[in-house]
């Protein structure tokens, strides 16, 4: 268990910042960030706690080797050579997925093919028999990556992705992702004990991450995770850990956490999802429009997830509603912070206010940006923009 490891843990692209501070706490090393994902080193026990805390990783994958390639048969040779039997049993299932940046050779689903093949060798090898594939839900996922040059053969100790936390019950027509969904609080500077409304909050994601954060509930302590599977597992490291974080939650209390909706079948999503979370206590929801919103605290972080114009008649749509967005923040909202999150470019220009940051976010392929407006407190003027670049100067992480 104390013996240094080798991880990398993907992340939607543009939340590589909070990533990498959430796993500076959890007391990682060697911390390498990159894009879409963060690089970093630790014992078996660190990967256990970063699947169990990390709100902004997508998985962890336990990075078995790492060495230069030139031909299918180099890959097939690298995968051969590890000790497939001793992580996992015969009996097992498992798949193989192959992603690459500037690969040189012709065909990913071969080196796929090469890569299985190589596995299920070994095990002939050891013992004569072949685990089964199975790619829809496997006991094992393999992961390999390939550059121009170098080939990382990676075993995911995640199993479903760690945006999967269990309490979605109920979803809109376009859920954030809960991972993306907290690093965008992150990003929008909230911390525990500040008030927090979503004035669009659909099936709830905002709340239950938010909520969740200040009760100090760890995100995955609802879930399993494949690193159990593992035949390296240490079932006693693992229970301590787990029982500090149940330790570690704070009680049920209600929470200056806001949420509100227009539409009434929306907020029956968001309450049933926040009562699987156990929630539903702590959170205040209410029905009424957006432009009928007041704040429920003279100071906070706004966040919201508006809906994506699709269609032309959409579009003109949001083209009418942004200028009364922004007539309501200068109005109401002096000394919040709004925060919005869209792929809709002309957000900023027709919301008629001027944006302190531009934070550059994909939502899966989807090109998007997280516009934060500092609203300035006793006056409807414009705050003075912080500054003109992309990105977030500063990330603060709460544990």
């Amino acid at each position: 268990m104390t013996t240094t490891q080798q991880f990398f843990a993907p992340c939607p692209r543009g939340l590589e910042t909070p990533l990498a501070a959430e796993l500076e706490k959890l007391g990682a090393t060697a911390i390498a960030p990159t894009d879409g994902g963060v690089g970093f080193a630790g014992d078996l026990a660190l990967c256990y706690r970063v699947n169990l805390w990390s709100r902004v990783a997508s998985r962890v994958l336990w990075r078995l080797a790492e060495q230069p390639y030139r031909s299918e048969e180099d890959i097939y040779r690298a995968a051969l050579a590890l000790p497939w039997p001793s992580w996992f049993d015969v009996e097992q299932t498992f798949r193989v997925k192959v992603s690459a940046i500037r690969c040189p050779l012709r065909s990913l689903d071969f080196v796929t093919l090469k890569i299985k093949d190589a596995i299920c060798d070994k095990f002939r090898k050891a013992g004569g028999e072949r685990p089964n594939i199975d790619t829809a839900a496997p006991d094992m996922r393999v992961y390999a990556f390939l550059t121009a040059e170098r080939v990382s053969l990676y075993l995911d100790t995640s199993g479903e992705a760690l945006f999967k936390r269990g309490y979605r019950k109920e979803q809109g027509e376009a859920p954030l992702r809960e991972n993306l969904a907290a690093g965008i609080l992150y990003l929008a500077g909230w911390q525990p004990g500040m008030p927090l409304l979503d004035p669009m909050c659909g099936s709830g994601t905002f709340l239950i991450e938010a909520a969740q954060m200040a009760l100090n509930i760890a995100p995955g302590a609802e879930r399993w995770f494949a690193f159990e599977q593992i035949k390296n597992f240490d079932p006693a490291a693992w229970d301590a850990i787990y029982q500090e974080a149940v330790a570690a939650e704070l009680p049920k209390n209600p929470l200056p956490i806001y949420g509100s909706d227009v539409s009434s079948t929306v907020l029956m999503a968001a309450r049933a999802n926040l009562a699987a979370a156990g929630l539903e206590e702590v959170v205040t929801l209410k029905q009424i429009n957006l432009l009928d919103v007041a704040p429920p605290a003279p100071t906070g972080v706004l966040v919201a997830n508006p809906p994506y114009a699709v269609r032309i008649g959409e579009q003109e749509e949001m083209a009418q509603l942004y200028p009364r967005i922004g007539d309501l923040l200068k109005q109401k909202f002096g000394g919040w912070r709004a925060c919005f999150f869209s792929a809709d470019m002309r957000l900023p220009k027709l919301i008629r206010l001027s944006v302190s940051r531009r934070i550059p976010l994909f939502n899966g392929a989807l090109d998007c940006r997280l516009f934060v407006y500092d609203m300035v407190a006793g006056s409807n003027r414009k705050v003075k923009k912080e500054s003109n670049a992309d990105g977030a100067d500063t990330v603060s992480v709460p544990q």
